[in-house]
């Protein structure tokens, strides 16, 4: 970012930009986006608590859903460290998991393993 854009945003100086894709079961279309348009409020307060913002879930329409959101904190792995023990998030997860086909080897679910969503490398970005 040049210095004169920074002077024109009140975005965060520390913004990493996260974007991670797993793939849905095509018998869980419908129960995800319904999951979706109403999002318990305790998951909602965790993300924002965890230095979240800016988050969205897209799908191609055949399997895959791509996530992408802004992290503006200083710690990363604690923050989610602190979203894993809340346990309504947890329970989220086990839902939604069960709706998903992970494409990380050996993933076991968004509460442990090496990570559920794939998380992908940015080779281009421009604001």
């Amino acid at each position: 970012m040049s210095a004169s854009a920074s002077t024109t945003t009140s975005a965060p100086k520390n913004v990493r930009r996260i974007a991670q894709i797993v793939h849905l079961r095509p018998s869980q279309v419908e129960a995800y986006k319904a999951c979706h348009a109403a999002v318990w409020p305790e998951v909602l307060q965790q993300i924002r608590d965890c230095n979240i913002i800016d988050y969205s879930i897209f799908f191609d329409n055949e399997r895959t859903l791509f996530a992408t959101f802004k992290y503006v904190g200083d710690d990363y792995e604690a923050d989610m460290v602190k979203m894993a023990a809340n346990p309504r998030v947890r329970e989220w997860w086990a839902m939604t998991d069960g709706m998903q086909e992970s494409p990380v080897e050996g993933a076991v679910g968004s509460a442990e393993g090496p990570g559920w969503w794939k998380g992908l490398e940015e080779v281009f970005y421009t604001a």
